[in-house]
C-alpha cells in the first residue's frame, strides 16, 4: 500500500542566495533542530522550483502554482490554522511533465508584520508552498523561512523597585536598572536585605515566559522557565547587598508579543526565589519587556 501512495515526482524549492543568508536554528522537538533561512519585513522572497518526474514517466497535471503563506497554528484549538497572509502565482498551465523543469517565482517586498514563533501551544510560521495539481491527488511541497521583527529602543527607561516581606521575619528590597531589555542586553540590579530572621539557604533568579493563547473562556496559559540563575548560596545577614548581572545573549529568548493577530501573546517575567532550610520557597515576580534590536 505504501508504494501505491508514493509520490510520482520530486519537488525542490530553492530560495535565491539561500546559502549566503543567515540561518536560524528552529526547534522541531526536544531532540531535533533544523536550520531555516532568515528574512525581515518588506524583503522580497524569490527563488526557483524544480520538478522532477520519477522514472522518466510522463505525468499529466492540471496546473502548477506557488504560494507564500503566513499562518498561525493553534495546537490547543484542535490544530486549527489561521492564515493572515496568502500570496500566489501560477507557474504552469495544465499540461504534461516528462523531464525535469524549473520555474522562477518572486514575491516582491512582502509585508511580514509578525515575527516567527515556535511556542508550547502555538506556532507562527511563514513558508513557500508549491502545488502540482493532479486529478487523483495534488502533490505539495513546503519550505519554511524564519522572520525577525526589529523594534526601535524605547526613549524612556524606567527602573523596577520592589519589596518582598514577611512580617517580623523577612524584608528585602530589590531593584533592576530598567524594565525594557533587548535580547542581547544585560540585566543589572541589586538585592538589599533589610531584615533577615529566616534561615535562607540560597536564592535564584529565573526568566519565565508566559504564553497566552485563545480568548476566554477557551484561553490557555502556559509558563516556561527559560533561565535559572543562582545569585546567592548561604545565609545573608541584615544590611547585606547582593549584586545582579545577568547576560541575556546566551539564552534562547523571544521578544514580548502583544495580542498577535488576536490569537496569542507572550509576556516575560523576572522571578526572584528564596529557599529556606526547610525547603520553603518565597518568590516575587516582576514583568519586563523584551525587544529585538536592529
Amino acid at each position: 500500500m505504501a508504494l501505491f501512495f508514493k509520490s510520482p515526482l520530486d519537488i525542490e524549492i530553492r530560495l535565491d542566495g539561500e546559502d549566503q543568508r543567515k540561518h536560524v536554528d528552529v526547534r522541531l522537538d526536544k531532540r531535533r533542530k533544523e536550520k531555516v533561512p532568515l528574512f525581515v519585513d518588506g524583503e522580497t522572497v524569490k527563488g526557483t522550483v524544480t520538478i522532477r518526474p520519477k522514472d522518466g514517466r510522463r505525468l499529466e497535471h492540471i496546473g502548477i502554482k506557488v504560494q507564500f503563506i503566513g499562518t498561525i497554528e493553534m495546537f490547543a484549538d484542535r490544530g486549527n490554522t489561521y492564515d493572515f497572509l496568502t500570496l500566489g502565482q501560477e507557474l504552469a498551465a495544465p499540461g504534461e511533465l516528462q523531464h525535469p523543469e524549473s520555474f522562477d517565482f518572486e514575491f516582491r517586498n512582502v509585508e511580514k508584520q509578525f515575527e516567527s514563533y515556535n511556542g508550547i501551544n502555538v506556532r507562527l510560521r511563514y513558508f513557500v508552498r508549491v502545488t502540482v495539481g493532479r486529478r487523483m491527488a495534488d502533490v505539495i511541497r513546503e519550505k519554511d523561512l524564519w522572520v525577525y521583527s526589529y523594534n526601535i529602543p524605547p526613549d524612556t527607561v524606567s527602573s523596577i523597585k520592589m519589596d518582598v516581606g514577611i512580617e517580623d521575619c523577612l524584608h528585602i528590597e530589590f531593584e533592576y536598572s530598567k524594565s525594557r531589555y533587548h535580547l542581547k542586553d544585560v540585566i543589572v540590579g541589586r538585592i538589599y536585605f533589610l531584615l533577615v530572621r529566616l534561615k535562607i539557604k540560597h536564592m535564584e533568579l529565573s526568566i519565565i515566559r508566559r504564553e497566552t493563547t485563545g480568548t476566554p473562556p477557551n484561553q490557555y496559559n502556559e509558563s516556561e522557565t527559560l533561565v535559572r540563575f543562582e545569585i546567592m548560596d548561604g545565609a545573608p545577614v541584615r544590611g547585606e547587598t547582593i549584586p545582579i548581572r545577568l547576560f541575556l545573549g546566551g539564552f534562547d529568548l523571544t521578544p514580548t508579543y502583544r495580542d498577535v493577530n488576536k490569537k496569542f501573546s507572550t509576556r516575560t517575567f523576572l522571578s526572584l526565589v528564596l529557599i529556606d532550610e526547610d525547603a520553603r520557597r518565597y518568590f516575587k515576580q516582576s514583568e519586563i519587556v523584551l525587544y529585538r534590536q536592529p
